[in-house]
């Protein structure tokens, strides 16, 4: 079993909630938008990380992280979009991935809305785990938790982190 702290749209944002939560985890996700390389930097001391460059992310950042990223957790094959949409309002790239090889959990940021989706055509878990900074029209900060046991996601949690003010 793998746990899974997943988070988004950071903005150069990062305080000691966001960093307990990691250390508790075994392995940190985040969909893009770190916004900086400190926040990076942070989250790496802590365990190891695994994401996308998001739209505001410099060329130092997008040389670290991809704009696609496919791995394996266990036995869970994973897509991690930053601008991917959702399910029935998938992006072109996310539409193009997904024919070439759906995988079972596909993951997005960017849109600053938290949402934990079931897409039935394409037999995947889709989730965006909101935003954890403190910059966009958000009104609370989110992030998700949850385990992986060989092909299943387990215990998924919705974390709130307080308004974004």
């Amino acid at each position: 079993m793998t746990k899974i702290l997943l988070l988004s749209d950071s903005h150069s944002y990062i305080d000691e909630r966001i960093l307990e939560y990691a250390s508790q985890a075994d392995e940190i996700w985040h969909c893009g938008d770190f916004g900086s390389v400190d926040v990076i930097e942070q989250l790496e001391k802590i365990k190891p990380l695994k994401g996308v460059y998001g739209n505001i992310d410099n060329a130092k950042i997008r040389a670290e992280f991809p704009e696609v990223n496919r791995f394996v957790c266990e036995n869970l094959e994973i897509l991690m979009i930053h601008i991917g949409g959702y399910p029935g309002k998938y992006t072109p790239l996310t539409k193009k991935e997904i024919a070439e090889k759906a995988p079972k959990l596909f993951i997005s940021g960017h849109s600053h809305i938290l949402k934990a989706m079931y897409d039935e055509k394409n037999s995947l878990l889709h989730l965006n785990p909101g935003a954890c900074g403190k910059q966009g029209w958000h009104k609370v900060r989110t992030m998700m938790r949850f385990v992986v046991d060989g092909e299943e996601i387990k215990d998924l949690e919705v974390i709130e982190l307080g308004p974004r003010v």
